[in-house]
């Protein structure tokens, strides 16, 4: 296959992803969910259709463009998947099949059920991917590897990789900015930068940044909507516990009774809670984040609220564009260079 028979059929992919009916697949998202608590049928296929948007054909058509890809010999590319929400690792496996090489794929226990189904749509509309794909218990006999992990397993991973080609990814955190000058619409987008698929994705929002005199009531209660998240027994019980320790160590919070608010400058924050802290100058947030880069995915924020940082509008922070690429690494032109 050339890159123009592997880009038409990723293309279909992305159409059957954003066309698929929930009834369809019921029992693969159950299936999932059974697997992993974390995975409801509805956050699965909100991963599924959201994979779809990003391949977008006119979107895939100017990603591409931006590569030279030349007739090459196939390299075995390790890939090392996280299983933090569903799908995760689909757009590694991408760059690698549309680069040409092959894919060795190690699934995260986490996420077993969602990636082989997708790929057996993928190769029932192209076949020939699928001698560019081998799931794999144990890596073995690769060129090269791409590991996503926590900070602790990264460093296991720089070692057992050390002598190969490799790209490694560490923990990161998403956060967001709010001016003040924002409308209840666009705090209840923001909801969804920090509750899909339960805040635990490194594109969801785990820390804000709010103007000294922002009231707390009025981040609230756009958010409201979003309540039902409590109903699911892991998340509770996350809150739960969060609250407790708090309470305990008589750190002082906020508590919407689905959402605690806790002020501290760590980026990384508990499922269930948000850090939050108070700027008065726009520019020290910016300059923040800016020595911080190397911990943060990505911010939310309105339009021109940061001079020289890419901002994402609110809503978008689980929608990323096929060059939005992880830790800001261009995965595509790294495979197609090996």
């Amino acid at each position: 296959m050339n890159i123009e028979h592997r880009k038409s059929a990723f293309v279909r992919l992305g159409q059957w992803m954003r066309d698929v009916e929930k009834d369809s697949i019921e029992a693969v998202l159950q299936q999932a969910h059974n697997e992993n608590q974390w995975f409801t049928p509805e956050n699965s296929l909100a991963a599924i259709r959201n994979l779809g948007q990003m391949l977008d054909e006119k979107d895939l058509n100017d990603w591409l463009a931006n590569y030279e890809f030349k007739e090459i010999e196939p390299k075995r590319i390790g890939i090392i998947m996280a299983g933090n929400i569903p799908l995760v690792g689909f757009h590694d496996l991408m760059c690698v099949l549309l680069s040409g090489h092959v894919a060795v794929v190690k699934m995260s226990k986490e996420d077993k059920v969602l990636l082989p189904f997708v790929l057996k749509k993928l190769f029932e509309i192209a076949l020939a991917l699928k001698t560019q794909v081998e799931l794999a218990e144990k890596l073995e006999n690769y060129d090269a590897a791409i590991a996503t992990g926590s900070n602790n397993s990264a460093m296991h991973f720089e070692y057992y990789f050390r002598k190969v080609p490799h790209i490694i990814r560490r923990n990161r955190n998403s956060v967001a900015v709010i001016s003040g000058n924002e409308t209840p619409e666009e705090l209840v987008e923001l909801g969804h930068d920090i509750f899909d698929y339960f805040g635990l994705g490194c594109r969801n929002v785990s820390q804000i940044y709010l103007p000294q005199d922002f009231d707390i009531a009025r981040f609230y209660e756009p958010l409201q909507q979003y309540s039902e998240i409590i109903n699911h027994n892991k998340y509770a019980n996350n809150h739960t516990f969060q609250k407790a320790i708090h309470i305990m160590n008589l750190v002082p919070i906020f508590d919407n009774d689905f959402l605690i608010l806790v002020e501290h400058e760590q980026i990384a924050s508990p499922t269930a809670t948000c850090h939050y802290q108070r700027y008065n100058d726009i520019i020290e947030v910016e300059k923040v984040l800016t020595s911080k880069q190397d911990q943060v995915q990505c911010i939310i924020a309105q339009p021109n609220t940061l001079k020289i940082i890419k901002t994402y509008p609110f809503g978008k922070g689980q929608q990323p564009k096929l060059w939005d690429y992880a830790d800001g690494v261009d995965t595509m032109r790294w495979v197609a260079n090996l």
